[in-house]
C-alpha cells in the first residue's frame, strides 16, 4: 500500500511545459517532469525497496519513433519512456535515477525473470503465453497490427491476404511474427523493426508488418519514403511488464495508471510523444485480473 506525505515538485515540473527533446525528426518531445511524491509503502514490497534505492531500471525500445527512440544524450525519448517516467514519480523517484535498458521483442521475458530490469514498458503486447512467464499491469494502450510498405504502395498490398506470394520483415519473438506466419511463409525476422528498413527500400522485401502506430513513427521519421496501409488486422494491448505473480506491484502500476487517466498526465504524455503523429485515443480500462 501507498501513504502519501506530500508532495514535492520539482522545478522543471513547475515550469509547466512541454520541453522538445533533441530527437525532433522522431516527432517526440518530452514533457515536464512528473511531480515526484514523497511516499512510504508497507515494507517487504517491491514498491517499498525502489522507494528506499531511490532509482528503477526499467526496459524499452531505442529504435522505435513516438514509443522508444534513443535520444542524442543516450536516453530514450516516446511515450512508454513517459509511462515508464509517471510510475517512478509515484514511487519516489526522479527521472534522473531512471536506468534505462534497451529491450527488443526476443529479450523482454529474459530481462525480467532474471532482474535485469524493474520494469518493461516497450510496445509489448499482453498474451496468456508471455503470461506464464511474466505478469502485466494495463494495458494502457491498444495497437493493431498493420503493414509499411514503399510510398505510393507499389505493390498494391491492401492487407495481409496480399502476401502470400510477398516477402516480409518483422521482428524475431514478436507478436507480429507469429501473427504474419497464419499468411504467408515469406517472412524475414530481424532483430529491431528499424533493420526492416532498408530490406523495404531494396525491394528484398515487400512490406514490413508490426503495430500500427510503431509503423507510423517509422515512416514519420523518413518522411516520403513509405506509408502504412492503414487496415489493422489484430488488435495488440500493450502492457507493462514485471515479474512473475509481484501481485502488489501490478495492482500499484494499475493504480497509477487509473490515476493518470484521471488526472490528464497520460493523455499529456500522448500529446508531448506519440500525439504529434496520432490523434490522442481514449486510455484502455486495466486488467484487474
Amino acid at each position: 500500500m501507498r501513504r502519501n506525505k506530500g508532495l514535492m515538485i520539482s522545478a522543471i515540473a513547475l515550469a509547466g511545459a512541454f520541453a522538445l527533446s533533441g530527437c525532433t525528426d522522431s516527432g517526440a518531445s518530452a514533457p515536464s517532469a512528473a511531480p515526484v511524491e514523497e511516499v512510504t509503502f508497507d515494507e517487504g514490497t517491491t514498491m517499498a525497496a525502489l522507494n528506499e534505492a531511490g532509482e528503477i531500471t526499467i526496459g524499452t525500445k531505442f529504435d522505435q519513433p513516438l514509443f522508444g527512440l534513443k535520444g542524442p544524450d543516450g536516453n530514450p525519448v516516446g511515450f512508454d519512456v513517459e509511462i515508464g517516467k509517471l510510475i517512478a514519480a509515484k514511487l519516489g523517484i526522479e527521472a534522473s535515477n531512471i536506468k534505462w535498458v534497451e529491450t527488443v521483442s526476443a529479450n523482454r521475458e529474459p530481462f525480467i525473470q532474471n532482474g535485469q530490469v524493474d520494469l518493461v514498458v516497450a510496445t509489448y503486447t499482453i498474451n496468456d503465453a508471455r503470461k506464464e512467464v511474466v505478469s502485466f499491469a494495463g494495458p494502457y494502450y491498444e495497437a493493431g497490427q498493420d503493414l509499411l510498405v514503399l510510398e505510393g504502395n507499389p505493390s498494391k498490398i491492401t492487407g495481409p491476404e496480399d502476401l502470400a506470394d510477398k516477402k516480409v520483415c518483422t521482428v524475431s519473438g514478436s507478436t507480429s511474427e507469429k501473427n504474419i506466419a497464419a499468411y504467408t511463409t515469406n517472412i524475414i525476422a530481424t532483430d529491431t523493426y528499424s533493420n526492416c528498413l532498408g530490406p523495404l527500400r531494396s525491394g528484398e522485401v515487400d512490406a514490413v508488418t508490426t503495430d500500427n502506430v510503431i509503423l507510423a513513427g517509422l515512416a514519420d521519421q523518413n518522411a516520403g519514403e513509405f506509408e502504412v496501409v492503414g487496415n489493422p488486422f489484430t488488435k495488440e494491448p500493450y502492457g507493462i511488464g514485471l515479474a512473475k505473480d509481484d501481485t502488489d506491484f501490478r495492482m500499484f502500476i494499475n493504480d497509477v495508471l487509473e490515476e493518470s487517466y484521471d488526472d490528464g498526465s497520460w493523455a499529456k504524455a500522448w500529446e508531448a510523444t506519440a500525439g504529434s503523429v496520432l490523434e490522442t485515443p481514449e486510455p484502455p480500462a486495466v486488467d484487474r485480473y
